[in-house]
């Protein structure tokens, strides 16, 4: 039995810290920046629909996604930034998808609880295909300051968060929350207490199961 878990939050709300902290306690976890890396590469599904709808002026001079220009057309308005998620979305899904699956397969006897991380997550329709969602939360001003730290402009992350999900409507959509404001030692201490309520939940999902549907 698998728990599938969304695991989501702003820009440089420590998500990627949040997972690997989720997978050094066991569980299986899965990136959606790498899954969107790989379809980037030319040949991959990802580039070839950016060139079809961009043109080439989404390209570096060898050949590869300029990652730099095609953040400029995605966000620089809602719009535009639903065009590009409606184009890499599905492909993401299927991807992460297909790699759940194979998983499963290879140990179909054993459980484990599946993270997906991923920033957009709950945009493209991640209740409907999780178990559980959890969301990484920061206030909007620590975030800026985080994204700085990164090299992201304070102007650029106000805009990337414009044109994601409202804070409070990520909130109202999570099965859990862990507040990453504070340093490595609290955010491990949050991840534990999720991670713990998370194999509850797989062991209610194994009962329900073994009950059957209801006549």
């Amino acid at each position: 039995m698998i728990l599938r878990v969304g695991l989501t939050g702003g820009i440089a709300s420590g998500k990627s810290t949040i997972a690997r902290i989720f997978a050094s306690l066991g569980c299986v976890t899965i990136d959606a920046d790498a899954i969107v890396a790989r379809l980037y590469r030319p040949g991959g599904a990802g580039h070839n629909v950016l060139v079809e709808n961009y043109g080439k002026s989404v390209l570096t001079g060898s050949g590869e996604i300029d990652r730099k220009k095609l953040a400029d057309i995605a966000f620089a308005s809602r719009e535009a930034a639903q065009k590009l998620n409606q184009l890499i979305h599905p492909l993401v899904i299927a991807e992460e998808e297909r790699l759940m699956t194979a998983e499963e397969a290879r140990f179909p006897d054993r459980d484990r609880i599946f993270v997906v991380e991923a920033t957009l997550l709950l945009e493209s329709g991640g209740r409907e295909r999780f178990d559980k969602i959890v969301v990484v939360d920061l206030d909007p001003d620590t975030q800026e300051t985080r994204a700085a730290m990164r090299g992201v402009s304070r102007p650029d992350a106000r805009r990337r968060m414009k044109n994601q999900m409202p804070r409070d409507e990520r909130l109202k959509s999570a099965d859990y929350v862990i507040n990453n404001a504070g340093d490595r030692r609290a955010a491990e201490v949050e991840t534990h207490r999720v991670y713990e309520s998370l194999r509850a939940d797989l062991e209610e999902k194994k009962k329900t199961k073994k009950k059957g549907p209801r006549t």
